[in-house]
């Protein structure tokens, strides 16, 4: 990416969801490498104020013409409106964003995926919305390649996140496609947010909280990411947790989304791409560190995660640090 500061416009609409607004804002405005990485805008049709359901309205500095000086256009969640009720959009921000298109990099966050869709830019894409809200995108927009099951997607220009927390991971995943996982982890501590959530996990889909009186498997996934390099088993694990393995698999994928192997899995290819940006240490050192056991190993395991090669990748994602 260009060293300038990237520009993202934020379009709010009426109704907007209030945390879903401020996301890109606190996210993206947490990201610095020497200075700012990113500059943030909020602009409505006709710079108008828009209202929230928590009794305050949001008054703009700008309209609809930022999108075009935009490089990431970023659309909120709304809690209604025409998008959600009978799949259109006005024609004004529909041909704002059909403008941006193809330029700048389009992100939604929720059900703004509702607005990218009614102007006709999910079609024959992958994407995915509140799980809540499946069924009624499922009706209004049946091009769209919907898949309800997941945190976000990423399809390269268009990205699409489901609810709330789901748009802080879609937004550390992008500073992470920019800048590199040190600075996507130096911008989550700053937000008080775990680092990484594969778009991949599971949306937390009316799942019953584990038992307040039993124990919890947090203190093993602790374990775990600082014994990445160690081989472990399931069995080993539950006994850590003090819990039989039926009932830590259970708790594990009630707590994190994911199967202990899958998580694990995804730990070790954020600590081996880390290692690839910010180290010398040769594929074979990294592939042993993150616990892969060999350079083949790793490999296949990063061109699954990433579509390419331990080389490939630190070529394209070096720091200057690393280089110095």
């Amino acid at each position: 990416m260009d060293s300038a500061v990237h520009r993202v416009a934020v379009l709010a609409l009426d109704d907007f969801a209030t945390l879903d607004l401020g996301i890109p804002g606190q996210v993206f405005w947490a990201a610095r490498d020497r200075g700012p990485l990113y500059e943030v805008v909020t602009c409505t049709p006709g710079g108008r104020p828009v209202r929230s359901r928590a009794g305050y309205g949001v008054v703009p500095d700008h309209d609809l013409s930022v999108l075009a000086t935009a490089d990431t256009v970023v659309v909120p969640g709304i809690h209604s409106g025409p998008p959600l009720e009978d799949g259109t959009l006005d024609d004004e921000v529909r041909a704002a964003l059909w403008d941006a298109a193809g330029r700048a990099r389009l992100i939604s966050i929720c059900t703004g995926a509702f607005v990218l869709a009614a102007a006709g830019l999910l079609d024959g894409r992958p994407a995915t919305t509140h799980w809540r809200n499946a069924a009624e995108f499922r009706r209004l927009f049946p091009r769209v390649r919907l898949d309800p099951d997941v945190l976000f997607i990423d399809d390269g220009d268009v990205l699409t996140s489901a609810g709330v927390a789901a748009g802080i991971d879609l937004c550390l995943h992008v500073i992470r496609r920019d800048h590199g996982s040190e600075v996507a982890n130096r911008t989550a501590r700053r937000c008080v947010t775990p680092p990484f959530r594969e778009g991949g996990q599971a949306q937390f889909i009316e799942r019953p909280l584990p038992d307040p009186a039993g124990t919890t498997t947090a203190p093993t996934r602790a374990w775990m990411l600082e014994h990445l390099e160690e081989p472990v088993n399931l069995a080993a694990l539950a006994a850590h947790a003090r819990m039989s393995v039926r009932t830590f698999t259970r708790r594990f994928r009630e707590e994190t989304g994911l199967s202990p192997a899958r998580w694990l899995a995804a730990q070790r290819i954020a600590h081996a791409r880390h290692l690839l940006e910010t180290t010398d240490l040769p594929v074979d050192a990294i592939a042993g560190k993150a616990g892969f056991g060999s350079a083949v190993s790793l490999r296949q395991h990063l061109h699954a995660a990433v579509g390419v090669s331990p080389l490939a990748y630190r070529q394209t994602f070096r720091t200057p640090a690393a280089l110095g």
